[in-house]
């Protein structure tokens, strides 16, 4: 019998690189907003400890005047003290701030780093173009890893473009693509004026990208407006993913609406909704000149690139997924360690399944007990709210429902309400009958020993013969009870399979 890993803690958090990365403020002076985000918890897989945006419209003006706009110039400085007094408060030692586009083009912009440093004590520094797509880059890649293909950043006053490619940044470039630069141009001059600059773009980046990635307000902007026309069933934008056709229709659609009735769809500030209708352009004129086979939203940027720039290479390979999930089940869970024992004892059942599939069963045990303070009444619900809606990195939305799913079985041992129907089709049948069966492998695993590890056993699954056993230790049967023995018959019939049972000699 192979034996399980005993409980002894997680030591990826108790790392002095963890604790140098547990708690970073980053300030992003951007050309149309500025915010501070304060990252906590998994360094991997960071949570949003604080995150307050400020849309200064900074870079408003900057392409007529070559000078930052003095109201936005007064918000932004406002903002800034306020971020810096923060900081303190929130004990995130030196902030990382970073400028862009409109401070590095303005002709007072290191005038405005300088007051900042004196009147704040910030050290602002000004990102070139090639430095902000490098940044925003990286951010993608905090969130998938194995990123494949161009990454796209749209500030108020320029566009950044990187090629990513098995998970490293090659050529990074900056244009003046950003809404604020474009707002003297109208109608077909303005098409004009985009379709020339992409092509400019595009000439130094060869090949089709399989995926772009979209980073920025924005497009996010779009993305949610996507969702509403589509009546997409999950309203989460990281990882959301598009085909070009569709976009192209969402682009027409959003043309042929005001500002306000888009406003009314999304509840996006008016501020934001004001720069939609050109960056809806631009987008379009990037699928036509880069013919991407798929587009995917990416809530991770250039803040995130920062946090990433810290990490060394050894931190930077570990799935942000599984930390994230780690994580949780420490803050949360009745017994820390034992999602990753529970994995191991269900393993045999999943032994057939492809690595991705594996991953996600892992998670999901991680997962199994986070929700355990919830009324009983509302377990199930609040497991597959938590499992759809929750940030993390490295799952895709069908990933997110099959977690939400399997965990909302692993505590309801009936048919799911008529409520989830519209999320569930984002899975196949298949995907659901494996989340079914996750669920019903949990929920017997978690059961059987009270968390004691070395009285759980060992499950044999035989797929040619459909048999399922469990040996146990002699020491252990008592633990074999009228409950454990219901939910395993359960997890045995969601499998079609036989179930047996064997004591094993003292």
């Amino acid at each position: 019998m192979n034996k399980i890993k005993p409980l002894d803690g997680l030591p990826l958090f108790k790392t002095e690189l963890k604790r140098r990365l547990e708690r970073v403020g980053v300030v992003d002076v951007g050309s149309n907003s500025v915010r501070l985000v304060v990252f906590d918890g998994a360094a991997r897989s960071p949570a949003y400890f604080f995150n307050e945006k400020i849309l200064c419209g900074l870079g408003a003006g900057v392409a007529e005047t070559g000078r930052l706009n003095p109201e936005g110039r007064a918000r932004a400085m406002q903002a800034l003290k306020r971020f810096a007094l923060l900081a303190k408060g929130m004990n995130t030692g030196p902030l990382n701030c970073v400028a862009t586009a409109a401070v590095r083009e303005a002709e007072d912009g290191d005038d405005f780093v300088k007051a900042v440093k004196k009147e704040t004590g910030l050290r602002l520094k000004i990102a070139s173009g090639k430095e902000e797509a490098r940044l925003s880059a990286q951010g993608v890649l905090l969130g998938w890893p194995g990123a494949d293909g161009v990454m796209c950043d749209i500030g108020g006053s320029s566009m950044e473009l990187a090629e990513i490619s098995n998970g490293q940044i090659d050529t990074c470039l900056t244009s003046e693509l950003g809404p604020q630069r474009l707002a003297g141009f109208e109608g077909d001059a303005l098409d004009a004026e985009i379709r020339l600059r992409i092509k400019e773009l595009r000439r130094k980046i060869p090949g089709t990208p399989r995926r772009l990635y979209l980073v920025g307000g924005s497009w996010r902007a779009i993305a949610r407006l996507d969702m509403e026309r589509r009546e997409y069933p999950l309203k989460v934008l990281h990882e959301y993913m598009m085909r070009p056709s569709e976009l192209l229709e969402t682009v027409d659609w959003i043309g042929a609406h005001s500002i306000d009735e888009l406003r009314a769809m999304t509840g996006a500030s008016a501020a934001r909704m004001t720069l939609v209708p050109v960056a809806s352009r631009v987008l379009a004129g990037l699928l036509e000149c880069f013919k991407p086979e798929e587009i995917a939203v990416s809530s991770y940027g250039i803040r995130e690139g920062l946090l990433y720039e810290q990490m060394p290479k050894r931190l930077r390979k570990r799935d942000p997924l599984i930390e994230a999930c780690q994580h949780m089940e420490l803050a949360s869970a009745r017994i820390p360690g034992f999602g990753g024992v529970l994995a191991d004892f269900l393993s045999p059942v999943f032994q057939h399944q492809d690595k991705a599939q594996k991953r996600l069963v892992h998670a999901a045990c991680l997962l199994h007990d986070v929700t355990w303070r919830a009324h009983p009444d509302y377990r199930a619900e609040v497991c597959f709210d938590n499992a759809t809606r929750a940030n993390l990195g490295g799952l895709n939305h069908a990933g997110r429902v099959f977690l939400g799913y399997a965990l909302l079985n692993r505590y309801k041992n009936s048919s799911v309400e008529s409520t989830f129907d519209p999320v569930m089709e984002l899975l196949t049948p298949e995907e659901r009958r494996d989340a079914e069966i996750l669920g019903r492998a949990m929920r017997f695993g978690a059961m059987l020993s009270g968390a004691l590890p070395e009285m759980m056993g060992q499950l044999t699954v035989d797929r040619e013969a459909r048999k399922i056993e469990l040996a146990l230790p002699a020491e252990a049967a008592e633990l074999y009870g009228e409950v454990v023995r219901t939910r395993y018959e359960s997890l045995a019939r969601s499998m079609e399979f036989e179930p047996l049972i064997r004591l094993e000699e003292a």
